[in-house]
């Protein structure tokens, strides 16, 4: 047998033996990243938008 084809096999082993997610639980862990990653690019807008402004009062004086 080739390594390929022994990998492969030693592959579809290990992702039978993978514990997955039940629908609720996807669903949850999804809202949580997708609220995360919303709040951090709030977040970050906020702060850069700050720095900006700050930028251009001080090269204002």
């Amino acid at each position: 047998m080739s390594k390929v084809t022994n990998f492969l096999q030693e592959v579809g082993s290990e992702m039978r033996k993978t514990s997955w997610p039940k629908s609720k639980e996807l669903t949850k862990y999804t809202v949580v990243v997708v609220s995360t990653v919303i709040v951090m690019a709030l977040f970050f807008t906020a702060i850069d938008l700050g720095i900006s402004e700050l930028f251009r009062w001080f090269l204002s004086l």
